[in-house]
């Protein structure tokens, strides 16, 4: 992807994530999932006093929005890494706490847009899938020695699909007579494994799967629980902790920690009086997620299954 195709990046749900986020005077955000740099330079140019500290795993989206954002100067930071270690990061910049903490989950324009990444079977490439492309295995590796058991948990769980079971077992036939080794080939394989008749909706057969796929290989469940945890604790009194989520999953676990955050005495019903002693750490400030307009949806296809939840941080 060129600059050019970065600059024309769309952020999803730019005026929610600024009306949550503001005021932004003198503030520090961390952008934990900077990629291209849509939402941090909506917050750069909405105030000449807000500090972004810009975290990806992605080298080549980190560069890409290295370049996008140099004019904003130093009061940009990036840094290559996973979210889930903002603690590490924020300790190496000598920065104890933050204002504000926002999460873009899910795959950027990047890793969809060019096939060689092998995020999509929109493009042909290798089966790569790999969001730091210094990790070792790729989709490819992983396909090539995994058990039909592993697979059809893995195409379950993260790809919520209900023919895991015959889509796994047509992958470790397929896999029998030579290792696959490009998205359209894997593509073929779930297509030709599922019910002609079967109803996806708007999905190509081959979706889910795809998703699953990658979800499990970067962990991007296990970073969002690490992430939430960790962003919250070096958030200040009066900080607020924005997520955009794209999938049911992800989406549970961002409203399963506001709402533990938001609560009080977690006690056993029966018991006669609290003893844990826990506190109310947050106000949720969103009583529903935030999704796009019908408007937004028309001008950026991504944001129709984007839900944004946002929370205060109280203690």
């Amino acid at each position: 992807m060129s600059e050019r195709a970065a600059e024309l990046h769309q952020p999803v749900l730019p005026d929610a994530v600024l009306r949550f986020l503001s005021p932004l005077t003198g503030r520090t955000v961390v952008d934990g999932t900077l990629g291209l740099g849509g939402h941090t330079e909506m917050l750069l140019q909405a105030d000449k006093t807000v500090r972004v500290i810009g975290i990806d795993r992605d080298a080549e989206a980190l560069a890409l929005a290295r370049a996008r954002l140099a004019v904003f100067g130093d009061r940009l930071q990036t840094v290559h890494g996973n979210f889930c270690d903002l603690d590490q990061h924020l300790d190496r910049l000598g920065v104890p706490g933050v204002d504000a903490v926002l999460l873009d989950l899910g795959v950027s324009s990047l890793h969809l847009d060019v096939g060689e990444r092998g995020f999509s079977f929109r493009r042909d490439g290798p089966l790569d899938m790999r969001m730091d492309r210094s990790a070792h295995t790729t989709a490819g590796d992983w396909i090539a020695t995994v058990s039909e058991s592993q697979l059809s948990d893995v195409i379950y769980r993260f790809g919520e699909e209900r023919f895991g079971r015959k889509i796994a077992r047509a992958i470790l036939s397929a896999r029998s007579a030579g290792r696959i080794e490009s998205t359209l080939q894997l593509a073929d394989i779930i297509r030709q494994a599922v019910p002609a008749k079967y109803d996806h909706r708007r999905l190509h057969p081959a979706t889910r799967t795809f998703q699953a796929i990658r979800m499990f290989l970067n962990d991007e469940l296990g970073s969002l629980e690490a992430g939430l945890a960790t962003g919250f604790e070096r958030l200040v009194e009066g900080g607020t902790f924005v997520v955009i989520s794209f999938h049911s999953l992800e989406d549970r676990i961002v409203k399963s920690f506001f709402r533990d955050k938001a609560r009080s005495c977690v006690c056993p019903p029966k018991l006669p009086e609290c003893v844990c002693g826990k506190e109310i750490e947050a106000e949720i400030l969103t009583t529903r997620p935030v999704t796009a307009t019908d408007e937004e949806v028309a001008s950026n296809p991504r944001s129709r299954s984007a839900k944004l939840r946002a929370a205060l941080r109280l203690r």
